[in-house]
């Protein structure tokens, strides 16, 4: 007797955080301060890529674990990933690297948020797409160890101009549980491939809930932005009048 094929069920994952490029920590901060009107919180640094980063949530109702990342290779930290193999983010991308050198901080990529990473890493590989190896990655804090798996390939890329999110699992604890609230809200994030195609379209269902993606128009009102995607942040007048 012959059984009917299933189909595997989409990916279910949420925006876990957005990331900022800088071409160094020092100016995301002070990119942080101008566009945002606040400073963000302590981060860390992350051993095996040699970089570092500062943190604030953007926690929302429809974001509920929502933050903003601003990362920055570390000054003379090495990668300490197996040679040839790059840092996460296409950090190691040299034109990049100068592009962020010319023009400043930018927001590059997101991450999402799942308890299935390795079924996610399997349902992209099933769309011919290899996210990259599943990374344990760790680092210490004041309220205790914080650990996490995450997707890097092993050329560093994020894919499809950054749209395609990187895929995480976090342990038993989350980064937002030791941040007080930033005054400033994600709204909304769109996702605009340059180039839609029908792995593109097929890859909707891939996306974290909430995320658009498409060729579309971008939002109006945008505070931090790149060719192919958009996010809307909510921020109170006070704090936007603090830096006038």
């Amino acid at each position: 007797m012959k059984t009917a094929a299933t189909t595997p069920s989409p990916l279910t994952c949420c925006i876990d955080h957005l990331v900022v490029l800088a071409a160094s920590l020092d100016e995301g901060v002070q990119w942080c301060e101008s566009m945002l009107g606040i400073t963000p919180g302590p981060g860390g640094e992350h051993a095996l890529m040699g970089t570092h980063n500062r943190l604030f949530t953007v926690a929302s109702p429809a974001f509920p674990a929502a933050y903003f990342e601003i990362i920055a290779i570390h000054s003379g930290a090495p990668c300490d990933r197996p040679a040839g193999a790059k840092r996460w983010f296409d950090m190691d991308d040299r034109e990049l690297q100068r592009h962020l050198s010319k023009t400043g901080p930018q927001l590059a990529h997101f991450v999402a948020s799942t308890t299935r990473a390795e079924g996610g890493v399997c349902a992209l590989a099933r769309l011919g797409l290899d996210r990259g190896e599943l990374l344990h990655a760790s680092r210490m804090t004041a309220q205790g160890l914080l650990s996490w798996r995450i997707t890097v390939r092993e050329d560093g890329q994020r894919l499809f101009y950054g749209t395609l999110p990187t895929l995480i699992q976090w342990g038993e604890m989350h980064p937002t549980q030791a941040m007080t609230p930033s005054g400033v809200t994600l709204q909304s994030l769109h996702a605009s491939h340059p180039r839609p195609g029908r792995a593109a379209c097929r890859l909707r269902s891939h996306w974290p809930r909430g995320c658009w993606s498409g060729p579309g128009p971008a939002q109006s009102h945008c505070y931090a932005a790149n060719a192919a995607w958009f996010a809307h942040a909510r921020i109170p007048r006070n704090l936007r009048r603090s830096h006038a």
